[in-house]
């Protein structure tokens, strides 16, 4: 399609630099907040804590962050079935849709970007229902929305919309249409007709017009389609540790991983910016931190971590992988445990090893924001990784 004549497509907001993305990648690291809005959060623990699902309680984080000075808040998509993943928490049983959740966000904050996952492949989506519905919210927010993209790995959630599940190479293809279709709706300034194929369109238009070109695309990858995926569309790409969730470890085989990335974006001409999860226990003092990591990981909810781990033994993801082990428990892609000195010197390493952002998470989401924002920001700020 983009090989059509007369092809229009919306720029990136990146290109504009009055835009809410412009101002964020000028940060010399992109800080984000991964937002609970599934019940247990990120953590498989019953350790007694403060996280929760429930709109109010993500809607005063989001608000806290943006006070904070934080650039982004990111939501999960869940599809779990009756009793979550299983365990005494029945964990992420209850879950609020990123999508619904970040629209109501932007009409209670004024400056962060909201990130929506969103499955394109799952049920009856269209194209056209996600243009018209991502500019409404685009208007909405000022041009602060955006779209994690994401294909679906597990066999059990395609088959919860009465679907079959797709190979992995041919989800990718099938969501670079999708998403050239949504840049067109976007662009076009007249009646699109075209025939992919496995979206058509005839005199389709989309109205009112994102405010900076298109909103912002994010995807997660770790397989060559992903990145290729990416290399073509994303603005952000959400990254994981190809070396698992031990820090040294992870900050030891992000530069070859972060490099082969950006080296596929510039190939096309784009200039790709890759985000880590981290979850951070920061306390006073290291000895604290890791009393506090003990306690989690001693209250951990064995049964739940056995089902999740299984649930995402089906799927073929290659960006997620997961460890039937203790450190699921506290969960994160990467885990950061110690002193706010500590936690800034790794965040240091992590930008020298091509890291643009972080999105993190956090175990008992309130307390630890609000003492994050007072310990470890300021040492950000300090160290020029925040300006």
């Amino acid at each position: 399609m983009p090989d059509d004549p007369g092809y229009r497509s919306a720029a990136s907001p990146a290109t504009f630099p009055d835009s809410h993305l412009s101002r964020v990648l000028r940060q010399p690291l992109i800080l984000g907040l991964f937002l609970p809005v599934q019940s247990g959060g990120w953590s498989a623990s019953l350790l007694p804590r403060t996280t929760d699902w429930r709109f109010d309680y993500n809607a005063a984080l989001t608000k806290r962050a943006e006070e904070l000075g934080f650039d982004l808040v990111f939501g999960l998509a869940q599809w779990a079935g009756k009793g979550g993943y299983g365990g005494v928490s029945k964990y992420r049983e209850d879950s609020l849709d990123p999508f619904l959740t970040s629209s109501a966000l932007s009409v209670v904050t004024e400056r962060i970007l909201l990130i929506s996952t969103i499955h394109v492949l799952f049920g009856p989506w269209h194209p056209l229902h996600l243009a018209k519905f991502g500019a409404t919210i685009d208007h909405i927010s000022g041009g602060r929305w955006g779209i994690n993209v994401v294909t679906g790995y597990s066999p059990r959630e395609a088959q919860m919309f009465g679907g079959q599940h797709i190979e992995h190479d041919r989800r990718y293809e099938m969501a670079g249409e999708f998403t050239d279709i949504l840049c067109r709706l976007w662009g076009e300034t007249e009646n699109l007709t075209l025939r992919g194929k496995y979206w058509s369109l005839e005199n389709a238009f989309v109205t009112p017009k994102p405010r900076f070109g298109r909103p912002i695309l994010v995807n997660a990858t770790g397989s060559p389609a992903g990145m290729d995926y990416a290399a073509t569309h994303s603005d952000l790409v959400f990254i994981t540790s190809p070396a698992g969730h031990e820090i040294d470890q992870a900050i030891n085989a992000l530069p070859a991983h972060n490099a082969l990335i950006k080296a596929a974006g510039a190939q096309r001409g784009r200039a790709l910016r890759t985000i880590i999860n981290p979850m951070i226990v920061c306390r006073e003092t290291s000895a604290e931190a890791h009393r506090y990591h003990q306690a989690i990981i001693d209250a951990a909810d064995s049964g739940a971590i056995e089902g999740f781990v299984t649930h995402q033994q089906t799927g073929d993801a290659v960006a997620w992988k997961s460890h039937q082990d203790k450190h699921r428990a506290l969960g994160g892609n990467i885990q950061i445990i110690g002193s706010p000195e500590y936690v800034v010197d790794k965040l240091l390493e992590l930008k020298r090893s091509g890291c643009d952002g972080i999105q993190v998470a956090f175990f008992d989401f309130a307390p630890d924001l609000e003492f994050f924002g007072q310990a470890v920001l300021p040492l950000m700020h300090q160290a020029g990784l925040r300006i």
